[in-house]
């Protein structure tokens, strides 16, 4: 479901700003769908790419599996699969954009589930975890980390994208407190970017790279 961040955006983008619920998030992305890929390569979306390059400077080729954690129409997993990350598993909350993401043939498994909670999967599940877009407005917060560094095994890393209002409001402290408890290294953060240039009216995001420990 991962997608821009962003202050003032129309149509599909601005609704998914102002969702309140998981329920809404959900429906939208679902009405999204078919015209996502278009839409958001049209903004110049920055996200995925920026991930895919932390991802590989940070995890070894031919590491198994990872998750895409709001994996939505399926943008990250082709890069995985064509950069040599052979088992890549999506989760989304929206099970339309996981549709969509099917038709590519990236992906060994299929996750119809939100972070944020607990997920139903075993402890040191994954080599990486990888998630663009999700850590924003209206999504995921914080409180989404503690799982993803669970399900991640010692040694493995997340990247993922962060909203600076986000980031500035709870998140980069959380991140400190982690570290400081030897749960994770800081293995990379970004210069803030705009993550979506097409758009007017952005917030800028960073990119982080945690190592579990």
């Amino acid at each position: 479901m991962g997608q821009g961040d962003g202050a003032k955006h129309d149509g599909f983008l601005g609704a998914v700003y102002d969702s309140r619920s998981t329920t809404d998030v959900a429906a939208l992305y679902d009405k999204w769908a078919a015209t996502y890929d278009a839409e958001m390569a049209q903004a110049g979306y920055r996200h995925p790419t920026i991930c895919l390059a932390l991802l590989a400077r940070h995890l070894p080729k031919g590491t198994a599996p990872l998750l895409d954690a709001g994996a939505g129409t399926g943008l990250i997993g082709e890069w995985l699969q064509i950069m040599g990350y052979p088992r890549v598993e999506a989760l989304d909350i929206s099970e339309g954009m996981l549709k969509v993401a099917e038709t590519k043939g990236c992906y060994c498994a299929f996750h119809v589930l939100a972070l944020g909670g607990p997920l139903p999967f075993a402890d040191d599940s994954y080599g990486g975890v990888i998630s663009a877009g999700v850590f924003t407005s209206g999504h995921v917060g914080a409180e989404g980390l503690d799982e993803l560094i669970r399900i991640t095994r010692p040694g493995g890393i997340i990247v993922l994208t962060v909203k600076n209002t986000l980031w500035e409001a709870g998140f980069a402290e959380r991140v400190a407190a982690l570290e400081s408890e030897g749960r994770v290294s800081r293995a990379e953060e970004t210069e803030p970017y705009v993550s979506m240039p097409g758009e007017t009216g952005t917030t800028p995001s960073r990119g982080l790279v945690l190592r579990v420990r």
